[in-house]
């Protein structure tokens, strides 16, 4: 095969001369698929912004030449450039949301690609602007948006960004880069916070449009999920340097550099369930911040005097593998000591790091009563029309969900996004009014409760939002963040009365509280905006911690963390688990972190409970089909997995559900009688219930 893009020593730097890119060099087959892997602030997104020359403002193209398709891209003027993209190569970008524009419907973004760069791949050819070349083009976005998986493209055509659900606007990107018929597609995180159904979709899309078309993919991510499913070479990246190369089977059978065997067991799975994770120390180095050495020598536990005085040089190792270690070179360390680090690069076996925490003697649960009960809890929202604003209809957002959670338990609540997950927590906390239902916190029902009382019993149920960022006030430093929870609830209660002497008790509360949540005394005096997101996400913790609570409702905690910060917020919710005995309701559709950390399983699904049992029994032996379709779709990086389940369709609206079992419109099993009513409960054990016909 033929090298479709070539890069040779990429560097992109800041007017100032640091360097942001530093150096990269790689190539990509025509039809292969070529990952680059990492943390966020690698200089992944940075790397292919380079390529396209779309590099924003205080950066620029520092040294090195990229080829694609026997051009160099450096060498062309900008209007030669901007046929290049969209054509030749197109870019799908990160979030979608950013990426549509608000105000033009689906169909004229997609017809402004069809315009400027035709139909035919090679060369470009602009279609007919008059009355029948606009609807040859409107007929053509139709093909795209179905091409890419999208019900009902006609109609969805004329709808603006905002109509859309996350899955579909990211397969309207798709179409747009796909219009252009490039050679290369660049697909930056195509797959990050989205629904492990829709990301299966994503990829599946991807997989089917380069086995068509022998396009060359350029993937950029930090799941290794992924790229075990779908990259034929990978590069890992780390501080604006490829560490290490290598194709998937030999990145995956045996990791070379130590950054990359750190990502591997900073996994969540099963087998770790009762260790704490192996998650990497520390943050990536700003750019420029590492002069001389081993940029990730900081957070590598392998590293001695040489790693800090010279920067490694790249070590080619055959069959296309090569690493920037030290470690692997002829000179540096002994030749026991590499063939030693070469023999433990079983990560799983090998590497026992962790980040601090240290899981203390376990504290029992009591599961014989339980912390949180809740009784066919409904949350029914008003559809409003006309003048009058008369209700027309109800949003089932959450329709007669029972659970109950034990004191020191964790209760996982998985389900694609818009079942209810969220509007079911917020409920529970009474920050949503259940239109009906029970909800009975340690004895004591709090639906219906006025405010003052409610307010009383808030200090006992904290909440950790999905966006730490967002949840944050950007205005209050973090010890003003913390003690304001403190002071509206009067948590926890000095013992030296009011005053002054309340003042500093509450300091050197926060001072303890910051640090059994990882971060410094000192941290308290900064501002949100300057943590990394891992760091924000403590800080969210941290406050829910400060008022002595009983109960965690984390929604979402972890959706578009790295592995590794991802690893270190696990490892601290179940040491304080442990040491605090709290129980957690964990919203969620990473099904990895479910199966790491959960007691218990819910699985929702338009606004109802269809399985729920223990971890083991839900994700070792699922019953519903539903829950069998969502364990079907998550990438494994061992290659085993179930045989693939698709879904047609998309989840149904909770304004207009459909009759009889809500999923049966979207299952190869349905029967009749499951379109005719709602499949009572089925136990299929004393712990294990079902709602399907099938049982």
């Amino acid at each position: 095969m033929s090298e479709i893009l070539s890069v040779d020593s990429l560097t992109a730097a800041l007017h100032s001369g640091v360097a942001i890119v530093d150096g990269i060099s790689f190539g990509i087959e025509q039809g292969e698929t070529f990952a680059l892997l990492g943390e966020s602030g690698c200089g992944k997104s940075m790397t292919a912004l380079s390529l396209l020359r779309l590099l924003p403002d205080g950066v620029k193209h520092a040294g090195g030449t990229a080829r694609l398709d026997g051009v160099e891209l450096f060498g062309l003027r900008e209007r030669e450039m901007r046929a290049v993209r969209g054509g030749i190569a197109a870019m799908i970008f990160q979030e979608p949301g950013l990426s549509l524009n608000p105000v033009l419907t689906v169909g004229q973004q997609i017809a402004e690609v069809l315009e400027l760069h035709g139909k035919s791949p090679s060369p470009p050819a602009p279609l007919p602007q008059a009355g029948e070349g606009r609807y040859k083009i409107m007929q053509r976005c139709i093909e795209l948006l179905e091409q890419v998986g999208i019900p009902d493209a006609a109609r969805r055509v004329t709808e603006y960004p905002f109509q859309l659900s996350g899955g579909m606007k990211q397969r309207v990107m798709i179409a747009m880069a796909l219009a252009g018929q490039p050679k290369l597609l660049i697909a930056d995180e195509p797959t990050t916070a989205l629904d492990v159904t829709i990301q299966a979709q994503v990829l599946q899309l991807l997989r089917d449009t380069q086995q068509d078309s022998a396009m060359s993919l350029l993937l950029i991510t930090h799941d290794l999920g992924v790229v075990a499913e779908m990259a034929h070479r990978v590069g890992v990246m780390y501080a604006g340097q490829i560490v290490e190369q290598a194709s998937r089977a030999q990145l995956f059978a045996m990791p070379l550099h130590p950054y990359t065997q750190k990502l591997f067991a900073a996994l969540p799975d099963a087998a770790r369930r009762n260790q704490p994770l192996a998650a990497i120390p520390g943050n990536v180095p700003p750019p420029g911040s590492i002069a001389r050495g081993c940029r990730f020598a900081p957070r590598c536990d392998r590293a001695w005097a040489l790693c800090g005085e010279q920067t490694p040089q790249w070590t080619e190792l055959g069959e296309g593998q090569g690493v920037r270690c030290h470690l692997y070179q002829d000179r540096g360390a002994t030749s026991e000591e590499r063939v030693g680090w070469v023999e433990r690069s079983d990560t799983h076996q090998s590497l026992n790091i962790g980040d601090g925490y240290r899981c203390a003697p376990p504290i029992l649960p009591d599961t014989k009563h339980a912390l949180l009960q809740v009784e066919k809890l409904q949350v029914h929202f008003p559809i409003r029309k006309g003048i009058l604003q008369r209700v027309v209809g109800q949003v089932k957002a959450v329709d007669g969900v029972s659970l109950e959670i034990p004191q020191g338990r964790t209760l996982a609540l998985v389900g694609e996004s818009g079942c209810g997950k969220t509007t079911l927590g917020k409920a529970l906390l009474q920050l949503i009014a259940p239109t009906a239902g029970s909800v009975r916190f340690a004895g004591q029902e709090l639906t219906g409760l006025a405010a003052r009382e409610l307010r009383t019993r808030r200090a006992a149920m904290q909440m950790v939002f999905q966006d730490p960022y967002a949840s944050l006030n950007p205005k209050m430093r973090i010890a003003e963040i913390l003690e304001e929870g403190m002071v509206a609830l009067n948590s926890p209660s000095p013992a030296c009365g009011r005053g002054v002497g309340e003042r500093e008790f509450r300091q050197a509360y926060l001072d303890g509280l910051l640090e059994k949540t990882g971060l410094d005394r000192a941290a308290k005096w900064r501002y949100p905006h300057e943590f990394s997101g891992g760091q924000r996400q403590r800080v969210a913790i941290a406050r829910a911690l400060a008022v002595s609570p009983q109960l965690l409702i984390c929604d979402e905690p972890t959706s578009a963390l790295d592995v590794s910060v991802q690893a270190q917020i696990l490892n601290l919710l179940k040491s304080l688990q442990q040491e605090l005995n709290l129980s957690y309701l964990f919203i969620t559709h990473n099904l990895a972190v479910v199966e790491y950390l959960a007691h218990e399983v819910c699985v929702m699904y338009l606004g109802r409970i269809v399985e729920r049992g223990t971890a083991e029994e839900v994700l070792r032996a699922p019953k519903h089909p539903y829950t069998r379709a969502l364990l079907s779709a998550v990438p494994r990086i061992d290659g085993k997995g179930r045989e693939r389940i698709r879904l047609e369709g998309d989840l149904p609206s909770p304004a207009n559900p459909p009759p009889g079992c809500h999923f049966a419109p979207r299952c190869a099993q349905a029967e009749d009688r499951c379109r005719t009513g709602y499949p009572p409960a089925t136990d299929c054990s004393a712990t294990h219930v079902v709602h399907c016909y099938l049982f």
